[in-house]
């Protein structure tokens, strides 16, 4: 069996697979494949499985190919019951799938409309990607205060970050998202430094946010 092998760059989504790699014990091989500019040395060879160019994509020991986040995230935690990605008990698994999905589904489209604003707005001035900016980062925001309100109880519940804790911790970190939860959901802004600084993580955590 080889390693798996994760394609990512520094500070993307990809820092929430490697953590669960990391908190798993499951041995890796890291290769940058950025796909903006400066692109990353391992672009050539993630475009070859994953032709979208979409980091995460992880290559699975057996040769399986995995993206999107939410996806990558649940599969690690049905192979390896015992890595505590996803809880034993069936409900407090379907909730932590729930909320995987709820960020990928919600938190994570709405960050995409941030970055990428012309995209979704053929012809766009500047004052229109203004505008669509502004509303989708209100929007981003509610939707942390309705996922610390849903999920908030419960959260490292068993002492270590799982899957869910793992990618909203990452996700969380991007267009004011830390500054709003910091004021609107402190106790679980407290949380979520809770979960980055844990032993099992910390080292991943650190290189992705080196500040």
């Amino acid at each position: 069996m080889r390693n798996h092998t994760l394609f990512g760059a520094q500070g993307s989504g990809s820092a929430a697979v490697e953590a669960a790699l990391a908190a798993a014990g499951l041995p890796y091989d890291w290769v940058e494949a950025a796909s903006w500019l400066p692109p990353g040395p391992g672009l050539e060879a993630l475009t070859r499985v994953n032709p979208l160019q979409q980091i995460p994509t992880l290559v699975l020991d057996d040769g399986t190919v995995l993206t999107e986040s939410a996806a990558i995230l649940i599969e690690l935690g049905l192979r390896h019951p015992d890595s505590g990605l996803l809880p034993a008990h069936p409900t407090a698994r379907a909730r932590a799938i729930r909320g995987l999905v709820f960020v990928a589904a919600n938190c994570y489209a709405a960050i995409s409309i941030i970055d990428y604003p012309q995209r979704w707005c053929a012809g766009a001035d500047e004052d229109d990607i203004e505008r669509i900016r502004a509303g989708s980062r209100e929007r981003l925001h509610k939707h942390w205060s309705i996922f610390a309100e849903q999920f908030g109880t419960g959260f490292m519940a068993g002492g270590r970050p799982g899957a869910l804790e793992l990618l909203a911790t990452v996700v969380s970190k991007w267009s004011g998202s830390r500054p709003h939860l910091a004021q609107a959901r402190p106790e679980f802004h407290a949380l979520l430094l809770t979960v980055e600084q844990h032993p099992a993580v910390a080292a991943v955590f650190a290189r992705h946010w080196p500040n």
